[in-house]
């Protein structure tokens, strides 16, 4: 199956919603770290895991996604974005600290 169409058919990897028409690809072990396997997220989710949790942190404690939906931050956002449909795209803030 060509690759485009096998991602149409796919479900997001942070949000498990259905992928639009714009797919990224995050590393769940950042390339920084050593990462070469990606998966396919909607830009928005993307964003809100960099957002949400530096490299380093991604690659010790949140490169399974389960792990990553139970992040406070994460969670929140999952929440938000559940009714959501698969193109909609807002504005990401980072997190202050």
């Amino acid at each position: 199956m060509p690759e485009q169409a096998r991602d149409a058919a796919a479900a997001c990897f942070l949000c498990a919603r259905a992928l639009g028409r714009r797919i990224e690809y995050h590393h769940p072990v950042p390339k920084s770290r050593g990462g070469r396997d990606t998966v396919p997220v909607h830009p928005i989710c993307h964003r809100a895991i960099h957002a949400a949790i530096d490299n380093k942190a991604l690659a010790r404690d949140f490169a399974d996604a389960e792990a990553l939906r139970n992040h406070p931050d994460i969670a929140r956002f999952l929440l938000w974005i559940a009714d959501k449909p698969p193109d909609f795209h807002a504005p990401t803030r980072r997190r202050k600290t």
